[in-house]
């Protein structure tokens, strides 16, 4: 329950994160910095702008309890179990972000999300077909 409550929060610190993100940047570009030139004005614009700083600080939230999230779990749990950020990540840009969301860019992250109930549902399996077999110590070279 604990490796489950970390990756929704930090799928939430995520997406909240990259909407706040990608607002503060179109504010930046609606500024007259959107010529694709880096330039210090658009810099100094940039680290002017509060929801800039709101979503750098929770995307740096998202990768601490990332890395907690996986000092309990495997990589192969915990990236899947996250994948619903994409929806809220979809969802999110249409909501507050006003970005038109068509048909099948939905159905593609649907598509998605069907993948990870799979991968959910199957969390407590373990596979072991495909493994190799280890044998020796590691100072050994593998032979016993």
């Amino acid at each position: 329950m604990k490796t489950l409550t970390v990756i929704f929060l930090f799928v939430l610190a995520e997406v909240i994160g990259n909407t706040c993100l990608s607002g503060g940047m179109k504010q930046v570009a609606s500024a007259g910095f959107a010529d694709g030139t880096l330039s210090l004005g658009l810099i100094l614009h940039a680290l002017a702008t509060p929801l800039i700083w709101v979503g750098i600080l929770l995307l740096l939230a998202y990768f601490a309890l990332f890395a907690a999230a996986l000092s309990w779990a495997d990589l192969s749990f915990v990236l899947p179990a996250s994948a619903f950020k994409y929806i809220l990540n979809v969802a999110f840009a249409g909501w507050f972000l006003g970005e038109p969301i068509s048909t099948g860019r939905w159905a593609g992250t649907v598509l998605i999300c069907v993948g990870v109930l799979l991968v959910v549902k199957t969390a407590g399996e373990k596979s072991g077909a495909g493994e190799p077999e280890i044998t020796g110590s590691v100072g050994e070279g593998g032979r016993s």
